[in-house]
Parts: C-alpha cells; sequence; structure tokens
C-alpha cells in the first residue's frame, strides 16, 4: 500500500541552511494530510489520546488474568508491565526529534531512518496496517456487542431479539459520519470523551465489585486440575496483560499534532500529557485487577462484568460507556490508516486532494471493517494469533532491547568516531529490531496457549 516514493521524503523538507526546500504542491499536500495538517495540539490532547489509545475494553479481563497468575506474580506482572511500557513509551517520544532538523511523524519514518527507505517500510509498515486495521475491526465487534448486551439488559420482555450484525451496522453508522473530521486535533472531543468513559466503566467495575463483597468460599488458587493447564493458563494471562498494555502504534502521530522549535521541543508537552495518560491508566488497571480478583477469587468470569450481574441499571450503563470509548478508540487508530491511504493517492497516484476523495476513501475503509467485523464476530480470537508479531513493537519486554542497546553503544560508538547522524541509525536501528524480536517472543508465549485451548480448557 505504501510506497518507498511517496514515503520516504516526508521528514526531509530542511537542508542543513533550515531552509524549506519542498514545493508548492508538497506544502499544499502536507497541510491537506490528516498527520501533518494541524500541529497546535497542547499537552492534554496528548493525555487523552494516549488514554483512548491504551485502555480498552480488555481491562475488564485483568481480573480473570490475575485468577490464572496468582497474587504474587499477577501484581508483579502488573507493575512491572506499568513500568516497561512506560518506558518505552518514553524511548518513542525521545526518538520523535532525535536527529536534529528532523520530525518523525510516522511510524514508518522512523522505521525508514534505522533500517532503510526500502527495509523500514517492508518491517514497520505490514505491522501497522495489521495492528491498526485489526483493532478497528476488533472495535467494531466490540462497539456491537456492547450495543447489544445494553439493548439485553434494558429491553427484556417487549422487546424483539436483535441479531449482533444489526447492532455493528449502528455502531459503524456513527463512524461514517466522524470519519470525515480531518485530523487528530479535530477528534480531540472525541478522545476525550472516550478517554473519560473509560475511567468511568472501570471505576464502575471495582466499586461495583467493592458493594458486591467478597464472595462465600471465594478461592485464590489455581484453577487448573493439572500442572500443564496451569502454566498453559499463566502464559495465557502473561498475554492478556502485555495486550492491556498496548497503544504504542500512534504515540509518534500523536507527537506529530504538537508544535515544536529548537527551544521548545514537542517531547515536553508530550511526555507530560504521557504521564497524565499513565497515572490514568493506572487508576483503571490496577483497581479493576485486583479488587476484582479479591471480591471474586478464581471464579471471576473473564469479563468482570458479567461477574456482577447486578444492579443491571449500573451494568447497562457500564456497557454504554464501552461503547463510547471503542467510538473514540476506533478513530485513533484509524486515523493513521487514513494518511497512509491519502498519502499514497495523493503522492504515488496524483489524485488531487479534495472533499470528495476523502469522503469515498475512508466510507470504503469504514465498510471494510464493518463487513469484516460482520463476518468474523470472532476476529479478536484471530487478532491475538496473528498480532503478536505486530502489536507495538515498543510495548512489550524490552530487557533484550536495553541490554543490546548498552551494548552496542559500547562496544562499537564509543571507541569508534562515527559520525552522529550514523550513531542515530545504528540507535535507532537496535531498539526498533530488538522490541520487534521481543514483541516475537510474547507472540510465541501467547500461541503456545493453542494446544490448551484446543484440549485442556475443561480442566
Amino acid at each position: 500500500m505504501v510506497s518507498e516514493d511517496t514515503m520516504s521524503t516526508q521528514n526531509q523538507y530542511y537542508g542543513v541552511d533550515k531552509v524549506d526546500n519542498r514545493t508548492e504542491r508538497e506544502k499544499a499536500i502536507d497541510a491537506w494530510l490528516p498527520i501533518t495538517s494541524s500541529r497546535n495540539a497542547k499537552w492534554w490532547y496528548s493525555a487523552f489520546h494516549n488514554v483512548t489509545a491504551m485502555v480498552g475494553a480488555g481491562v475488564l479481563s485483568l481480573p480473570y488474568a490475575m485468577s490464572e497468575l496468582g497474587w504474587g506474580p499477577g501484581v508483579a506482572v502488573l507493575v512491572i508491565s506499568w513500568i516497561v511500557t512506560l518506558y518505552t513509551l518514553w524511548q518513542m517520544v525521545e526518538m520523535h526529534e532525535m536527529v536534529p532538523g528532523k520530525r518523525f511523524d510516522r511510524y514508518h519514518e522512523l522505521g525508514q531512518h534505522a533500517f532503510g527507505e526500502k527495509l523500514g517500510l517492508y518491517i514497520v509498515v505490514p505491522q501497522q496496517l495489521i495492528v491498526e486495521v485489526g483493532v478497528n475491526i476488533v472495535y467494531m465487534v466490540t462497539g456491537g456487542k456492547s450495543l447489544h448486551k445494553f439493548h439485553t439488559l434494558v429491553c427484556k420482555e417487549p422487546c424483539k431479539d436483535i441479531k449482533l450484525t444489526y447492532f455493528i451496522m449502528i455502531f459503524a453508522s456513527v463512524h461514517f459520519v466522524l470519519s470525515h473530521l480531518p485530523n487528530f486535533n479535530s477528534i480531540s472531543g472525541v478522545s476525550l470523551a472516550a478517554a473519560v468513559m473509560s475511567l468511568s466503566y472501570s471505576t464502575i467495575a471495582w466499586t461495583a465489585s467493592v458493594d458486591k463483597g467478597v464472595q462465600p468460599n471465594v478461592q485464590y488458587g489455581y484453577k487448573a486440575k493439572s500442572t500443564v493447564g496451569t502454566v498453559f493458563n499463566f502464559f495465557s494471562a502473561l498475554g492478556d496483560v502485555a495486550f492491556a498494555y498496548a497503544g504504542h502504534n500512534v504515540v509518534l502521530e500523536i507527537q506529530a499534532t504538537i508544535p515544536s522549535t529548537p527551544e521548545k521541543p514537542s517531547k515536553g508537552p508530550m511526555w507530560k500529557g504521557v504521564i497524565v495518560a499513565y497515572i490514568v491508566v493506572a487508576l483503571c488497571y490496577f483497581p479493576v485487577a485486583l479488587i476484582g480478583y479479591w471480591i471474586f477469587g478464581n471464579e471471576v468470569s473473564d469479563n468482570i462484568l458479567i461477574s456482577l450481574e447486578k444492579p443491571t441499571w449500573l451494568i447497562a450503563m457500564a456497557n454504554l460507556f464501552v461503547v463510547v470509548h471503542v467510538i473514540g478508540s476506533y478513530q485513533i487508530y484509524a486515523m493513521p490508516v487514513f494518511d497512509m491511504i491519502e498519502t499514497v493517492l495523493v503522492k504515488k497516484l496524483n489524485f488531487a486532494p479534495s472533499f470528495m476523495l476523502r469522503f469515498i476513501t475512508r466510507n470504503l475503509y469504514v465498510a471494510f471493517t464493518m463487513f469484516i467485523g460482520i463476518c468474523f464476530p470472532f476476529f479478536g480470537g484471530l487478532l491475538g494469533f496473528f498480532g503478536g508479531f505486530a502489536f507495538a513493537p515498543d510495548d512489550i519486554l524490552p530487557l533484550g532491547n536495553v541490554m543490546a542497546k548498552e551494548c552496542f553503544r559500547e562496544a562499537k560508538f564509543r571507541r569508534k568516531n562515527y559520525s552522529p547522524v550514523e550513531y542515530h541509525k545504528a540507535r535507532v536501528s537496535t531498539r526498533l529490531a530488538c522490541n520487534i524480536v521481543s514483541r516475537i517472543w510474547d507472540d510465541f508465549l501467547k500461541q503456545s496457549t493453542l494446544p490448551y485451548f484446543c484440549f485442556y480448557r475443561d480442566t
């Protein structure tokens, strides 16, 4: 989808003399594309954009993950994941402007700088598309299911049961409108509402659990009756926690909307927003995971709202909050895809930037994700199988990244007189390569649960 001719020069507008070398057409295109059209975002924009991208309905499954990990390992994994992903996000923020005179506005641009113009595209773009398109499909299904659950709870006897397909279509109808907002800054209100909703339904989950009280005969041991089942449950829970902390795929695109000067680089306000976002993430994740497990023990459902059951009105409200949240999350993950599609059309295929071009392409994309969601309402399960190869290479397990980065820097660069550009390229290459390897390893752990799901689920 993405050509090196259309992508490779997007951050190379300025020469050594700091003169803008773009043509008038290139300036007009960049002023039209979603990622580069508006650079007046405030630090709090990055806060709720990051909350919306990271906190998903998966937070409601964290008590179940705790039941498969146990108290000690569960708390350790939650805390370490929070620290690790905060560190890797800090890396992304720092790398946005690590080369003087450039801003890596898009994830693939950083990959091209690290691995080269062709290889960078081949490595980064497929992964990014798998993540963002896949997440949008999952959110189509999640939004439809939450609407269906809300309808079931609120309207019982006189109401006719409506198929999930129609609720997915209702959810998609919202995006046929919102998807025509031109850029990240224009969806800031939607993103803020989504961030508030994520905190709201998380709060409902743990406060309703406290109100319900610790269940009689609650048990905190491992539920599986065999060692094999316990081990596979443990690895499955590690994968669940890992995916709960995803969301780094759009960090560079979010930071690209913040103004930057040599005196006040964008990493300052971006990092401030990230800190606030991670405080919100902690307020969402830790109470739900720990209190949910404390109340229900190893009998907790994979969605804590199912375990709560009552009061009906509160659970219905929580499902409605989930709908609002995934509306915002869909837009956050769709915007970089819109940018890729529109960049190819106007730079490679020479279409004129216009409202009609944007209207057609974005409607087709929403229709595509809706169609796949309707045809494969179990798509989330498939995404867990192959998505580990692509989900935010800078999200998880950066131990190899840290070790390799430091060893590589010590062994190669401090003993030789490399230029700053060569140093930066190798530094970025090492970080990205090691994080990709780490993510593949995480996928191995995730996939290793497949035989268990097939044969040992009832143990």
